[in-house]
């Protein structure tokens, strides 16, 4: 078959790489903490940081997020019993000590003392009923959130029990192993113990909510930055929705005499040579690169890269479509993309090809091995093109076809839409008969569509929201609120629940690892395709930016602007 348009394009351009690479030096790798360091500059810099982010933020109710844009902002204005620190170890946020620990019948009872300076923006007092309200809204049928399994995966009582139809304590949320014992004392009873119990209490989820000021919000809570309150660092001052949001130091925050920005400003910028110039005209003080700039920035001191345990993927409807139901039309899909053009020239940030889900370098089991190391280079590692045309021609004539359309939903910003083009030419190039539409749009719109499963492809990423493997694999259980493509296995969801309730490590670490051998290589689910890099470049009077590896993307609360 003749070759495509981007196979000759990205032979081309591997070539000069490997030329430019040999000819020039490489950046530091600093890992997540970027800028780091108090440095000797001078301590009386205006405070105030200006940063980006690629969209709008979708929803600021801690509930109903669902996304890395509305739990990054979420982490600067809120907090809760814990947050992350500069080494992503939970630190005491609201919670004032570290809590009492009671065995009763086979159960733990943590018992949370409330800071008494722990206050909302407006100068009211964080109480424990804040978090049981937050937490009865997370839970409640009427207003569920997409992450309300976390309080099951925390091994709080009852947790997945009130959501699971047909239990006997659904909608129960007063059932939750929690309750407001004073104003100042929570009290939270754990079924099993849960090894990251303390890091899954930083994610947003668990936040409180000032349940007398979002009642007499009603549906306007948490859509404008004057119709929230705030228990964080910072506060909304501003927030101009498709143009960019503004921060300010909070000053009813309890620890508000370490935070030292005053102000942060933040642009909606979807294309980096936009944002690019921002950076050099000094109007932004951190910048992600795409491959257009790396070899620019490269041997400068303010260039970095990282890997980051954040998989991106293709999700592939199989509950809507009929050729996708099909496993060799999936199996075809997933080894006719070629991730090494991909990450070496479209991307060339430091992103990995990845033909596995769960990352590498995130997590390590009871034997000290990373979890990647079970299938180190991944599924079908050894078959390619010629394996998918075998694949391809065989689902086809299992459908009675020669030929399929698909719709591939995607986002409207650059990278994105890059991406998109690249993965229609690798389709439609190597297999048969295959037409590819791409749909480009907004991200919030995008998570509707999405949601609602009106499409057949989709581009999909996940960051880690807690450090443990299961933080990617329940979300392809069947119904789960991320499934979104209609994937159903017996085999796979027995797994994942019984790797929930598994409490000797090395079984559970041996079932989680056979879950994710049944998503990827005997259902071929989905279509993984790099593990995300980053190339960044941060003006080196940023410092004390912490990037973090779960949760939410970085913490704001210890920058400093030093010698500008």
């Amino acid at each position: 078959m003749k070759k495509s348009r981007w196979t000759l394009v990205l032979s081309l351009v591997l070539v000069l790489s490997v030329f430019l690479s040999a000819c020039g030096g490489g950046g530091s790798n600093n890992g997540g903490n970027n800028g780091g360091g108090e440095g000797n500059g001078d301590s009386a810099s205006e405070q105030i940081m200006n940063l980006y982010a690629t969209a709008e933020i979708p929803s600021m109710d801690t509930t109903q997020a669902t996304d890395a844009t509305s739990f990054n902002a979420m982490n600067q204005v809120f907090e809760g019993l814990y947050r992350l620190d500069e080494n992503n170890e939970p630190t005491l946020g609201v919670a004032a000590e570290e809590p009492k620990e009671e065995e009763k019948d086979g159960e733990t009872v943590y018992t949370f003392t409330i800071r008494d300076d722990a206050k909302w923006s407006d100068g009211s007092a964080v109480t424990a009923e804040d978090f049981i309200y937050a937490w009865h809204k997370a839970l409640n049928p009427e207003t569920i959130s997409p992450y309300a399994s976390m309080f099951g995966t925390a091994g709080i009582k009852n947790g997945n029990a009130i959501i699971t139809e047909g239990d006997p304590l659904y909608g129960k949320v007063e059932e939750l192993g929690a309750k407001a014992v004073d104003e100042k004392t929570l009290e939270v009873t754990v079924e099993n113990q849960v090894p990251y119990f303390k890091s899954l209490l930083t994610f947003a989820t668990f936040y409180p909510q000032p349940k007398a000021f979002a009642e007499e919000q009603g549906e306007e809570f948490a859509l404008e930055a004057d119709t929230m309150l705030y228990n964080g660092p910072f506060v909304f001052s501003e927030w101009n929705h498709g143009e960019g949001w503004n921060y300010k130091k909070n000053p009813e925050y309890w620890d508000a005499e370490v935070v030292n920005l005053e102000e942060i400003t933040v642009k909606v910028v979807k294309d980096t040579a936009t944002s690019v110039n921002l950076y050099e005209t000094g109007k932004v003080d951190r910048a992600t690169l795409d491959a257009d700039f790396v070899d620019q920035f490269k041997d400068g001191e303010d260039f970095s890269t990282i890997l980051e345990p954040t998989m991106f993927f293709l999700r592939l409807n199989q509950g809507e479509n009929e050729a996708l139901a099909n496993k060799d039309i999936r199996k075809a899909l997933f080894l006719a993309y070629d991730r090494e053009g991909l990450v070496n020239v479209l991307l060339n940030n430091g992103s990995v090809a990845a033909k596995y889900f769960v990352p590498k370098d995130f997590v390590k089991g009871p034997d000290g091995a990373d979890f990647r190391e079970f299938a180190k280079d991944g599924f079908f590692a050894d078959q390619g093109e010629a394996e998918a045309k075998e694949a391809w021609e065989a689902g086809l004539e299992a459908l009675g076809t020669d030929s399929v359309d698909f719709e591939f939903l995607t986002t409207d910003t650059e990278l994105s839409s890059t991406i998109a083009e690249y993965a229609k030419e690798q389709f439609e190039s190597k297999l048969d008969g295959l037409t590819i539409t791409i749909n480009k749009q907004p991200w919030k719109q995008f998570l509707k569509l999405e949601d609602a499963g009106d499409f057949d492809i989709s581009t999909g990423g996940w960051g880690p929201d807690y450090p443990d493997p299961m933080t990617f694999l329940y979300m392809f259980e069947t119904d789960g609120a991320y499934n979104r493509m209609g994937y159903s296995s017996e085999k796979y969801d027995q797994l994942v629940s019984d790797a929930k309730k598994e409490t000797d490590e090395a079984k559970r670490w041996e079932m989680m690892q056979e879950a994710e051998k049944v998503l990827m290589e005997e259902d071929i689910a989905i279509v993984p395709t790099y593990q995300r890099g980053l190339a960044i470049i941060q003006q080196p009077y940023v410092k004390n930016y912490y990037v973090h590896t779960f949760g939410a993307d970085a913490s704001y609360k210890w920058v400093k602007i030093e010698g500008k």
